[in-house]
């Protein structure tokens, strides 16, 4: 009963949230997440470029939760007093976002910035050099657009751009999250309401997650290894008018090489 309460309440918080003047904070719009999604088969058939394309699931899940390869851009986030969290990108899916995010670590534009909303059993989310939610921009000094993909689904420790909502797209700048939700029966059968895939919800199983923000958010990397460091951070006592650290969760820097 208790992770039925959180669950509403969590979704009502986040969802008024998201009319916060300027702010870029992370909703929970399950109406419109499910837009994609088939009633009973496996796989879903989508549009690409006027070819159906078939989704497996399975698959792709795989594929996003793999260590990276030799060779394949990471960074290493090294966060003060609770270790690092290591992340791979998508470049092919994602590559505005992770240019974006690649380029402002290279230059220590996140050196120094706190995670300044942070909510247990959802995310954590930083990137704002003024530390307010209202702050931070782009390396190009203008927002840029989603970069969606349906093979990529917001599983436990994915990395994606925090938002001001597909309505004021582009609305993308520097700010961004992680998410870091187990797994829940529960919430699994509240997603199965909405008629999400059968193979979806067993990869949710799987890998736990947010299944709520899939098509709604750009996913851009992923954790492969630090989740216990973002357990950690998502821990954390909090003010609870806006889920900010009572004490300070510090970016030291991000770290940007390449997989060896």
């Amino acid at each position: 009963m208790r992770k039925i309460v959180s669950f509403i309440v969590i979704m009502l918080v986040l969802l008024f949230g998201l009319t916060g003047c300027g702010s870029e904070k992370v909703g929970n719009n399950t109406a419109n997440a499910v837009k994609n999604t088939s009633k009973s088969s496996n796989q879903t058939n989508t549009q690409k470029g006027g070819e159906k394309v078939n989704i497996d699931y399975k698959t792709a899940a795989e594929k996003q939760m793999a260590m990276p390869k030799a060779g394949d851009t990471i960074a290493i986030f090294h966060i003060k007093n609770y270790g690092d969290i290591k992340v791979k990108f998508f470049e092919d899916v994602a590559p505005k976002a992770v240019e974006n995010f690649v380029t402002h670590a290279k230059n220590g534009y996140y050196n120094g910035v706190i995670f300044h909303r942070v909510i247990d059993e959802f995310m954590i989310q930083g990137g704002d050099p003024q530390g307010t939610g209202t702050g931070g921009e782009s390396i190009w000094g203008k927002d840029f657009a989603e970069e969606l993909s349906e093979e990529l689904v917001p599983y436990r420790g994915t990395l994606c751009m925090a938002s001001r909502g597909l309505q004021n797209s582009p609305s993308l700048g520097s700010q961004f999250f992680i998410t870091q939700a187990y797994y829940d029966e529960q919430t699994a059968g509240y997603m199965k309401s909405y008629n999400y895939p059968t193979e979806l919800l067993e990869q949710y199983k799987n890998y736990g997650g947010y299944l709520s923000l899939y098509q709604q958010y750009t996913i851009f990397g992923q954790v492969y290894e630090g989740m216990e460091v973002v357990d950690k951070i998502a821990a954390v006592e909090t003010n609870k008018e806006d889920d900010k650290p009572l004490e300070d969760v510090v970016i030291e820097n991000i770290e940007v090489s390449v997989f060896e």
